[in-house]
């Protein structure tokens, strides 16, 4: 196995979080998170690269304190300077927060002035760390490149190439220029299962180049469940069920309302826990539906305690989900002692074993039964689990060794 050796310097790109400022954060999200805190944690010297509207910032130690704090909402994102006007279009949250990483920076440059700028500061080379899918873009990795770096990127999953049905217009043509820089450039990819790796490397391979790999499982961080922090009326008095994901096709929220149409009336509260996604007008207009009352209600926005609440008193959570790279809310609602229910798929037999309830999404009777089941015996909050997930500490055991 081969051992990496790691230069004076890591420089992760942190524009996924930049660009999503003021949103609940998805897994994505909090993996890269997770590499902040991480090396900020580490006495390595550590660096941030932005992509704002006007061109890069480049934060050192105190600014990615600073900027992970305001992640955090330990501090408040500043005003909008005059440069964050000019680029009208984007959000609110997101002018507020490139204002005030230009605040915080160690220097920025114009766009086509990043090979130098990196040069500059990395004179003796550094580590580039991508784990959020944003910024693989020529003109990055070909400058990264062009300083010394070596460029390690974290690849979620395929689903854009294996399923582009389920996929936002012209995201497809995206993701497959993203892997084929990847394939061209990358000096290694860290990837979230062997399923992703099994899946990535068959594309990689049709691509010309599979760079070196190596599987290093997601960690989980779960928040201590607060159910002071739930809406008025949650949770229900009776047993309930839940499902955490974005509203996107792939997740197969659509199964789960045939599934609460054919146990009709009786059937128990069941919580679409997640914002509206992409490519789902027909599910949309299922819900925009319902009566008043129905038992099938969306919830977003939730902040991490709240959710935690929820899925850790429900009668079961489920996850119908077509495809996956990892998965990370079903291995967190069994770390909450939440039964879990989803769909036979091989990634999620991979990390979460015996400790879930398998089912086609093909068999609904099956699905109807566990649901008759659990709903017959529900399991309340606070049951305890023995069941450990990987973490954080054994993930970058695996990245930085």
């Amino acid at each position: 196995m081969t051992t990496h050796k790691a230069p004076p310097a890591r420089l992760l790109d942190l524009t996924r979080s930049l660009r999503r400022a003021g949103r609940v954060a998805t897994g994505v999200d909090r993996v890269e998170l997770a590499y902040l805190r991480r090396f900020l944690q580490d006495d390595v010297p550590c660096f941030g690269l932005l992509r704002t509207a006007l061109g890069y910032v480049l934060l050192e130690r105190q600014g990615l304190e600073g900027f992970l704090a305001r992640l955090e909402g330990r501090t408040p994102w500043g005003r909008v300077n005059v440069l964050s006007r000019l680029a009208r279009s984007r959000p609110d949250a997101v002018q507020r927060a490139e204002s005030d990483v230009r605040r915080l920076a160690l220097t920025r440059s114009w766009r086509s002035a990043l090979p130098g700028m990196l040069r500059r500061e990395f004179p003796n080379g550094f580590d580039y760390f991508n784990v959020g899918h944003s910024n693989l873009t020529d003109r990055v990795l070909g400058a990264i490149k062009s300083a010394g770096g070596n460029i390690h990127v974290l690849i979620h999953d395929v689903i854009p190439l294996e399923y582009p049905e389920f996929q936002r217009a012209g995201s497809v043509k995206t993701f497959e220029a993203k892997l084929r820089r990847v394939s061209a450039r990358a000096d290694r990819i860290i990837y979230n299962s062997k399923d992703t790796r099994d899946r990535t490397e068959r594309y990689l391979d049709a691509m010309g180049r599979v760079p070196p790999g190596v599987v290093a499982y997601l960690g989980t961080e779960l928040p201590r469940p607060d159910i002071s922090a739930l809406p008025q009326g949650l949770p229900p008095k009776g047993p309930y069920f839940v499902t955490v994901g974005t509203l996107e096709p792939r997740k197969n929220h659509a199964f789960l309302l045939d599934l609460w149409e054919e146990i009709g009336p009786a059937a128990p509260p069941l919580f679409l826990c997640g914002s509206r996604g992409w490519n789902n007008d027909a599910l949309f207009a299922r819900l925009d539906a319902l009566d008043v009352g129905h038992p099938v209600q969306e919830l977003s926005g939730l902040d991490d305690k709240a959710l935690a609440a929820l899925v850790q008193g429900s009668a079961g959570t489920l996850f119908p989900s077509l495809a996956e790279g990892f998965g990370l809310p079903p291995l967190e609602a069994i770390q909450l002692g939440s039964r879990v229910l989803c769909n036979d798929l091989e990634v999620l037999r991979e990390f979460l074993g015996e400790n879930a309830v398998y089912a086609s999404v093909s068999d609904r009777y099956l699905w109807i039964d566990m649901l008759n089941q659990w709903t017959e015996k529900p399991v309340g909050a606070g049951t305890k689990t023995l069941f450990v997930g990987p973490d954080w500490d054994e993930h970058f055991k695996t990245v930085l060794r």
